[in-house]
């Protein structure tokens, strides 16, 4: 086995087992922090095996986890203008389990990455706007 085939298939492992964690768990905390997992995957097999799909997920989804935390934080310090609902979550997960095969059968990942991303950005302030005008569907 070469080594990119290696670390591909350790990054789908990982993504899968990121996907199965995130789907069994209720508690919102706990999905952003196995989630968390997703980009650190990403890190390391870019640093290994590097290409633009690596790196264009890593930045993907290093940025999503960012943007989930900012607004667990913001809800946990009272401020409840913008929910986060589990189908954000529903769709993360959706978003994880295409990003995992797009990687395993080497197809483009562009749409795991989009369903990722809008999701995550519906949890944001502006995100949330376009969703309640109707723009905006996750």
């Amino acid at each position: 086995m070469s080594r990119q085939d290696f670390f591909r298939k350790e990054l789908v492992t990982e993504l899968r087992r990121v996907e199965a964690m995130m789907r069994k768990e209720e508690n919102i905390e706990k999905k952003i922090y196995y989630f968390s997992a997703a980009y650190g995957i990403t890190n390391r097999t870019l640093r290994y095996a590097f290409t633009d799909d690596y790196l264009m997920a890593d930045f993907v989804l290093n940025t999503c986890y960012t943007g989930l935390m900012d607004r667990f934080k913001r809800i946990r310090s009272g401020d409840s203008t913008v929910p986060l609902e589990m189908k954000h979550f529903e769709k993360i997960q959706e978003g994880m389990r295409l990003l995992a095969d797009a990687f395993d059968e080497g197809t483009s990942i562009l749409k795991p990455l989009e369903t990722i991303l809008t999701a995550t950005f519906a949890t944001s302030g502006p995100g949330n706007y376009l969703r309640e005008k109707g723009d905006l569907q996750i």
